[in-house]
């Protein structure tokens, strides 16, 4: 069985939960901290997750997936894949990413967890290169400065 590889970061956000989720799930706010990526989804199980983006004047979905889990406003877990890295686009080389919503004295507390490394081609280049990023953790400090300001 291979070692699981999983990266977590958490952070607390000066702000209602309703408002986190928003900027979790809406192109508005993802552009600003998502690379310039707008998200398009209905966040319904089973649908797509697409990243969208201008680059040289053309559309590109530099990552896509899956809705897997959902919760409005308090869950949300979705499968990604960048479909330029070069391996096939099959269920096994898909991460999953978690978003986990819960209050915490007056704060939104917001863990994102993001897992199935093990199983993807390429998965411990893939884990090493988020994991010596910091994970999430810059992504997360954007947002909650976007969402205190």
């Amino acid at each position: 069985m291979a070692k699981e590889m999983k990266i977590e970061n958490t952070v607390r956000i000066n702000a209602p939960m309703e408002k986190v989720w928003e900027a979790l799930t809406e192109s508005k706010w993802t552009k600003q901290y998502m690379f310039n990526c707008s998200v398009e989804s209905d966040w319904k199980p089973g649908s797509p997750v697409l990243w969208k983006m201008q680059h040289e004047g053309k559309e590109i979905i530099p990552v896509k997936g899956n809705v897997e889990d959902i919760i409005p406003g308090r869950l949300l877990k979705y499968s990604v894949i960048d479909p330029s890295m070069g391996i096939p686009d099959i269920p096994e080389n898909y991460l999953h990413v978690t978003y986990i919503l819960s209050e915490a004295d007056g704060q939104t507390e917001l863990k994102v967890i993001q897992d199935g490394y093990e199983h993807a081609a390429k998965g411990k280049e893939r884990y090493e290169e988020a994991a010596n990023a910091g994970g999430w953790s810059s992504i997360l400090s954007v947002i909650k400065d976007l969402l205190e300001k």
